[in-house]
């Protein structure tokens, strides 16, 4: 442990990372500088530096990485269609790698040997965030206090931050475990660990349920250049504004709520509900456009990867080459992904009502039921002979 000097450390500011922050210093007798990323959780973030430092962190970063995460961490995994086990957008999943990546950029600007995180020895989070500073800085250390630790209770957690004179606010204890962004909120823990019960009221915040949505819907239309949204009912917007802007809408029409038992990638089940509004608006509108300007077989090659590359992300191999290799792929299949859908919002659905693009691939005199002039029926037969010769016994 003597190697050790500074450490940087993500940091929250709850009972979990503020006590974190105080072990290592005991344990590990070095410096410990606080790192908070903003990346749309929406939660308040002053007073954040001085709690630090009380704390007896050495330094401060709290950074506001909103675009950075829209643009080049969910728009590259959108465009790549990703979505784990058919269902989960991958909020929490993508978000790992940009904080990971901001913690070794500060380490190594401050001469760090070690960066730590407040992930259990049971989640998803601990392989991402390590898997990362593996891949961009393999000399750094990464702390775990989890796997490390005897503090193994939230009463131990309590009484250790009480003895080291760290502030904790009288509140209600919230039943679920959360984790929020500019992307999704997620609910773990609470009735949520029985599969068979119903959901809280608790685990709606970010989208009301649909029952209570309006009772009239709502027709919004969506703008793309190149497989990524680049506006809304005509307003051009940056990437996280625009989440922001679809979030809001969504939200209110009880759009993106997902109640799900996944496969986690340390080998266990577990159960979450995740509210992802403007994530399911987006998926559903791209997809759409992708009907009308996609070449046929490009479209299912790239489906078949879809999987894998969600796996990607969610098993914390987003540095990998493996997943850069295949991002060339998605986004050469998103060159003419350009034009507009028009979509309508109610209770809980998003539902397509029209597309266009100048790179459409849809030929109306092919695909009409009226007379043309341009197909043979004919041909047909001699086509379907061809694909039955294997079938003959």
């Amino acid at each position: 442990m003597s190697e050790i000097r500074k450490v940087v450390l993500a940091y929250s500011g709850g009972l979990d990372t503020s006590v974190i922050l105080k072990w290592i210093q005991k344990t590990y007798n070095c410096e410990v500088i606080t790192f908070t990323a903003d990346l749309g959780q929406e939660e308040e973030l002053d007073g954040l530096e001085e709690k630090a430092l009380a704390t007896g962190a050495s330094k401060v970063y709290i950074e506001d990485l909103q675009e950075e995460f829209a643009r080049d961490f969910i728009f590259p995994m959108f465009r790549a269609g990703a979505i784990y086990e058919g269902r989960y957008l991958l909020g929490t999943s993508i978000a790992r790698p940009l904080i990971a990546k901001r913690m070794v950029e500060i380490a190594r600007q401050e001469g760090a040997q070690a960066v730590a995180h407040g992930a259990t020895g049971k989640g998803n989070d601990q392989v991402r965030f390590e898997l990362t500073v593996m891949a961009l800085a393999p000399e750094l250390k990464t702390i775990a206090p989890w796997r490390e630790w005897d503090l193994n209770s939230r009463t131990e957690l309590l009484n250790f931050a009480r003895e080291n004179g760290i502030p904790v606010p009288v509140t209600k204890e919230k039943p679920y475990s959360c984790d929020r962004n500019l992307l999704h909120l997620s609910f773990e823990g609470g009735e949520l660990e029985d599969p068979w019960a119903e959901p809280g009221p608790g685990t709606y915040l970010l989208a009301v349920p649909p029952e209570k949505a309006p009772d009239e819907p709502e027709i919004i239309t969506i703008e793309f250049e190149k497989g990524d949204p680049v506006a809304v009912n005509g307003e051009r917007l940056s990437p996280a504004k625009l989440i922001k802007r679809l979030n809001k809408l969504g939200g209110k029409h009880g759009i993106g709520r997902v109640d799900m038992v996944e496969n986690r990638f340390v080998g266990m089940k577990s159960r979450g509900v995740y509210e992802t509004p403007g994530g399911t608006i987006l998926y559903v509108a791209r997809r759409d456009l992708e009907g009308l300007c996609m070449d046929r077989e490009a479209m299912h090659l790239r489906d078949s990867l879809i999987p894998r590359y969600a796996e990607m992300v969610y098993n914390g191999f987003w540095f990998s080459p493996e997943r850069e290799a295949l991002q060339v792929m998605m986004d050469k299949t998103q060159e003419n992904i350009t034009g507009e859908v028009r979509l309508k919002l109610y209770k809980g659905g998003v539902y397509p009502l029209g597309r266009r693009s100048p790179y459409s691939l849809y030929q109306a005199d092919l695909a009409t039921f009226e007379e043309d002039e341009v197909y043979n029926q004919k041909d047909a037969a001699g086509f379907i002979r061809l694909q039955g010769l294997r079938l003959l016994r």
